[in-house]
């Protein structure tokens, strides 16, 4: 037996909401959906959930998650659509989803993509991908505590801490202080720290496996957005007209940290024997367009996709810049075939 389409958890990079509820029919605003990852649609669940299942059930083989990536369109929990109602069997659940989809009616919906995704549209991990990691990958040390730390206005409020680990146990520490150590249960697939108070500094969460130190976190507040920086996954690309070089553009403070709630708009420029096919920030309520030369960061982050042209070797130059920050640039090689 195997699972052919399991969680449909429903999520938005970098985004939280206070309370954090335990209902996980809860956790949305503004038209995106919290990111602690324990919100789903009434007929979906969670990850924790589904390898609860999959670990009391030994004869489950495993999973297929829906979904891996956002995709455009069924923008769930925001889907107005009436195939929702396909997702139930009991006429009572039918009809409480027809009476939400007829509220949903009267509002302008501008969501335009899924929010399902472990990864989103622009193709940055959300929280979501860490605890699958650290199920997937329970060889690896890894560690991811959200959500992030700067909260202006949240100071001595009660701002919840989990941390995904493929560790057994961990102790998170705030501005040095250890806030404690915790041991995964049975059936607990992340630890929590539910009665964190903000305040500004520096979140570390310390791993351990089988007693032994095994991998650390850090979360930092951030500065003011101060300047630019371009991250390019392939430095050389082929000089055909089809080969693509993805370039991440983050907003980041003078320390170099990515700034969590930064939502510049950022404009670009080519130089070179390339060209601009795409831009995108993972942002499900953006109707901008993919072909522009200037996007919004959402939530500190926003893609930009570089091809080459056939035939045409040399430096691709990329330089983006945006009001009041620093610009920056890359150079990707457009290199022929021997």
């Amino acid at each position: 037996l195997f699972a052919s389409e399991t969680a449909s958890t429903v999520s938005s990079r970098g985004e939280y909401f206070f309370p954090v509820e335990e209902d996980k029919d809860k956790g949305k605003a503004d038209f995106q959906v919290s990111s602690y990852d324990l919100y789903a649609p009434r007929w979906a669940t969670t990850p924790d959930a589904e390898f609860k299942g999959q670990d009391e059930f030994q004869f489950t083989a495993g999973e297929f998650v829906w979904t891996g990536f956002d995709y455009l369109g069924e923008p769930t929990p925001y889907n107005a659509d009436v195939t929702n109602l396909l997702n139930f069997s009991d006429p009572s659940a039918q009809a409480r989803m027809s009476e939400e989809l007829k509220s949903l009616g009267r509002i302008l919906v501008p969501s335009r993509s899924s929010y399902f995704g472990i990864v989103d549209l622009a193709g940055f991990k959300k929280d979501r991908f860490y605890i699958y990691q650290a199920r997937w990958r329970a060889e690896l040390p890894m560690a991811h505590i959200l959500p992030h730390w700067n909260w202006p206005g949240r100071e001595g409020q009660v701002t919840p801490v989990h941390v995904y680990t493929s560790g057994d146990e961990a102790e998170l520490f705030l501005n040095g202080r250890t806030l404690g150590r915790k041991k995964k249960g049975p059936f607990e697939y992340r630890l929590r720290w539910d009665d964190v108070k903000y305040e500004p500094g520096e979140l570390r969460v310390v791993a351990y496996k089988n007693g032994r130190r095994w991998a650390e976190d850090v979360v930092k507040t951030t500065g003011p957005a101060e300047r630019l920086t371009l991250k390019a996954d392939r430095a050389t690309i082929g000089a055909d007209g089809s080969d693509l070089s993805f370039v991440t553009v983050s907003v980041v403070d003078k320390n170099g940290l990515t700034v969590p709630r930064a939502k510049n708009r950022i404009h670009f420029e080519v130089f070179g024997p390339g060209e601009i096919v795409a831009v995108d920030n993972g942002d499900a309520t953006s109707h901008e367009s993919f072909q522009s030369k200037e996007r919004a960061a959402y939530n500190g982050l926003c893609l930009v996709v570089i091809r080459s042209k056939a035939g045409a070797a040399g430096g691709i130059q990329l330089r983006a810049y945006s009001e009041a920050l620093k610009s920056a640039d890359v150079t990707i090689k457009s290199r022929r075939a021997r």
